[in-house]
């Protein structure tokens, strides 16, 4: 006896005895026959979903975890689909699980986080100019002409080219476009300075060092920019030590006041 081969799955025949099975899936009740039912009818669509996953190949995502994802997208189709609604399972499968594959995209694989209403913003730009360049032989247009054709307003264009560069990120190994043998991009990078902390900090006492005597001002100056100490102080103006530290103390107090009073 010959033994009977799989049947290969066409939606277009199916789809009576697939709304068959939808009709009985939500007729039963949660339990295993239920949950058994379920799982064939999301296999025997799984080949549509895969097709349509394949339309999003070459975008920098594996087509494993497209896959994936249209899967994802079916399963919500199968749990949500009312085969009371008249339409027929693909016709309500098909826009579902696609959304799935442009939410991924549009939510997960950006490298610098984008506003959805930018997302959008990029998206029209980018076909707009794609079409505007075919149209008028290979020629750049302007952001008028993108705002023109989009009924865009020029701010929200510049915005959308400014997100084209905003889905994917070099890598700070990487050498500057147009460069070769050159510096990696981390070597152009700035660095925080320190000494702009400590020139912010000397012109916000500069006030209340001018408003101290002059024996006070005498005594920070030798110990903060001559580092000398206390001891050799005293000895200098003929006077304790310990006159230099409450000196010292007191005239520190009264320029960090100063300072604390003018802060905003």
């Amino acid at each position: 006896m010959q033994a009977a081969t799989a049947p290969v799955h066409d939606h277009a025949t199916d789809a009576p005895s697939s709304d068959r099975a939808f009709r009985r899936l939500r007729a039963l009740s949660p339990g295993p026959e239920r949950d058994v039912l379920r799982e064939e009818t999301i296999c025997s669509w799984l080949p549509m979903a895969h097709r349509i996953a394949t339309r999003f190949r070459n975008r920098g995502e594996a087509m494993d975890d497209l896959r994936q994802v249209a899967a994802m997208g079916l399963v919500k189709a199968v749990d949500r689909y009312d085969p009371e609604r008249g339409k027929v399972f693909e016709t309500y499968a098909v826009p579902t699980v696609t959304g799935e594959l442009k939410r991924h995209f549009r939510d997960h694989t950006w490298d610098v986080h984008v506003p959805r209403r930018v997302q959008d913003l990029r998206n029209r730009v980018r076909v707009a100019r794609r079409e505007l360049a075919q149209s008028s032989g290979g020629g750049s247009p302007t952001c008028a002409e993108i705002a023109l054709a989009t009924g865009l307003s020029e701010e929200d264009v510049l915005l959308g080219l400014e997100a084209l560069e905003s889905y994917s990120a070099l890598s700070l190994d990487a050498e500057p476009a147009g460069v070769e043998g050159g510096s990696p991009l981390l070597d152009l990078l700035g660095f925080c300075d320190t000494a702009l902390d400590t020139a912010v900090d000397r012109e916000a006492a500069k006030p209340g060092l001018r408003e101290l005597p002059e024996r006070e001002r005498t005594i920070l100056y030798l110990r903060y920019f001559q580092d000398m100490t206390q001891v050799r102080i005293a000895e200098r103006l003929g006077i304790s030590q310990m006159h230099v530290s409450r000196l010292l103390s007191q005239s520190c107090e009264r320029v960090r006041e100063g300072v604390l009073q003018g802060a905003p």
